[in-house]
């Protein structure tokens, strides 16, 4: 890492609190008092991740903008790096999104209101029933026309190779109905590598797949649409992230 790319990870990295607090703030102020529009105050999240990339020297190309109409609902698809997969598409992916977060951040002062205005989905990631109603309620405000990004591998791939899909996240995705659409990031875990705090900048591509129809699996296909998703995000990644033989499913 030059001395330059080093004072900008610093930069980067101190600068995630007081960026975030600020958005948070904004984007309350916004929804409350000010536009009172949940659409036009993901402003304030695309911001922040345009910011920290800029300041990272992360630049993004994104490719595939065509296979996707802004007025439909989709639930996004794709391989999980690094942190940066999320500021990159926060920044750059041209579709009004939420993200999916587990109920514990809800409580968190001022970030906890903030997510809520700008109507992130809460879910409940522990077992039993109650996490069966926050699944369910999650594919209910998806259907109702709430497009997400999801990440099937459950957590970030150590070394950058696409791992298979859990079926969890594939469940919310057939019981919302909607159409999926496979995203592949490549040079995010380069980028900023899982284990490290400093981003190490870079080109970053993501490519957006064609959509796919989900409604006629049911919860008994959710192995098939999983296997058949992992396929798509991995045709839309560079050969080194591609899955190890181990880890690629078939049919």
């Amino acid at each position: 890492m030059s001395p330059l790319q080093f004072i900008r990870a610093v930069l980067a990295l101190i600068t995630i609190p007081p960026l975030t607090v600020t958005v948070c703030l904004g984007a309350l102020v916004d929804v409350k008092w000010l536009r009172k529009s949940v659409p036009l105050a993901q402003t304030f999240p695309r911001t922040w991740g345009r910011l920290l990339c800029r300041i990272a020297d992360i630049r993004v190309q994104v490719e595939g903008r065509e296979n996707i109409d802004p007025s439909r609902t989709y639930i996004f698809v794709g391989n999980h790096t690094s942190q940066t997969d999320i500021w990159t598409f926060q920044g750059y992916i041209p579709h009004d999104f939420r993200w999916i977060a587990k109920k514990e951040l809800f409580k968190i002062p001022i970030f906890g209101p903030a997510m809520r205005a700008v109507g992130f989905i809460s879910i409940d990631r522990s077992h039993g029933r109650q996490a069966v109603k926050s699944l369910n309620d999650a594919a209910e405000r998806i259907a109702e026309g709430a497009s997400v990004l999801i990440f099937p591998e459950g957590t970030r791939s150590p070394d950058g190779h696409l791992r298979p899909f859990k079926t969890g996240a594939i469940m919310l995705a057939i019981k919302a109905g909607v159409p999926v659409v496979p995203v592949g990031f490549n040079g995010t875990h380069q980028a900023l590598p899982k284990g490290s705090l400093l981003a190490r900048g870079g080109d970053v591509v993501l490519r957006i797949g064609t959509p796919l129809a989900t409604s006629g699996f049911k919860a008994r296909d959710k192995k098939e649409l999983a296997i058949v998703l992992q396929q798509r995000v991995a045709a839309l990644l560079d050969e080194c992230y591609k899955p190890l033989p181990g880890d690629t499913a078939s049919l």
